[in-house]
């Protein structure tokens, strides 16, 4: 058993929000990593073992939830946080990389400090 928190990043076609954020964090000793994509193009799609083993979805931005929740109604669902960054930006852009640290390490605090429900993430 781990005490190390399993994230699933996702974003619309894995290709540069959410392999920057699995990169980000591929070595931080407190997360387990993973990023999938919606899309059926997406370099890395995202399966229901992904739902299955994560402790956290971590969504770019909250269409693709609603998408996973189209195709995975049948899941029980890890809590989401949607981080609210457009598609904007380059695989490893600098500003990217600041504001997925910025959420993720908000996300991480809040969680720390109390904890964070399915309820309040809208699960």
């Amino acid at each position: 058993m781990t005490d190390r928190i399993r994230i699933l990043f996702v974003c619309g076609r894995n290709r540069k929000r959410s392999p920057t954020a699995e990169r980000i964090y591929a070595g931080d000793p407190r997360f387990e990593v993973r990023s999938g994509g919606t899309a059926e193009t997406s370099r890395r799609r995202v399966a229901e073992g992904d739902l299955r083993w994560a402790d956290v979805l971590i969504v770019m931005e909250d269409r693709y939830a609603d998408r996973l929740e189209s195709r995975f109604s049948h899941v029980n669902w890890p809590p989401v946080v949607s981080l609210d960054i457009p598609d904007d930006y380059e695989f490893m852009d600098p500003e990217l990389i600041e504001l997925v640290r910025g959420a993720v390490e908000g996300w991480f605090q809040g969680l720390t400090n109390g904890g964070i429900s399915r309820e309040e993430n809208g699960n």
